[in-house]
């Protein structure tokens, strides 16, 4: 594994990492998007429900080993340097997707646990976070709810920016993070 990033590159191990979020990110929003095709109650929408749960908490196990490889190496240089301004609103994204990727997860679990379900990983059952409220459970639902819609505009954002920077600004953002061609 390879945590150092080359000159102008992240390493394989961010660059898989990076990736690998992102389809978890594919795999948690289609679950909950595609268990509303399924009747109240069915098998279908509860197995999409809990695969929902498990790729979220997978998602928030994944982040803090992300988090410590980023800030264990410098980032690559981007090359030309953007202005200051595109810096530090590159620096905000990352950090509401840090956020995003910390706190989401971590509200779904104490979701479950007010609402005194079970919390699935994998086959293991992860303890609850607080003691059964319904009224709690429900507001922290509607939270979640609330910022998952905000997180798909998070995630277009930071795909858009990652465009403009190889398309419009020319630089080397995008493909810093590519994986290499054999």
């Amino acid at each position: 594994m390879n945590l150092e990033p080359a000159a102008q590159r992240y390493g394989a191990f961010m660059i898989g990492i990076h990736w690998l979020m992102l389809l978890l990110f594919v795999g948690v929003y289609g679950a909950i998007e595609l268990h509303e095709i399924f009747a109240k109650g069915s098998d279908a929408r509860e197995l999409m429900k809990t695969w929902h749960f498990m790729l979220g908490l997978l998602v928030f196990m994944l982040v803090w080993v992300r988090l410590t490889a980023r800030l264990s190496r410098p980032a690559p240089a981007i090359q030309p340097r953007p202005p200051a301004l595109q810096e530090r609103a590159a620096k905000l994204l990352h950090l509401a997707l840090y956020a995003f990727m910390i706190g989401m997860p971590l509200a779904g679990w104490l979701t479950l646990s007010a609402a005194g379900k079970p919390i699935p990983f994998f086959g293991l059952e992860l303890p609850a976070l607080v003691g059964e409220n319904k009224a709690l459970a429900k507001q922290l639902e509607e939270l979640h709810e609330t910022v998952g819609t905000i997180g798909y505009f998070l995630i277009g954002l930071h795909a858009a920016a990652a465009l403009y920077h190889h398309y419009i600004a020319r630089d080397n953002t995008l493909t810093r993070m590519l994986p290499r061609r054999a």
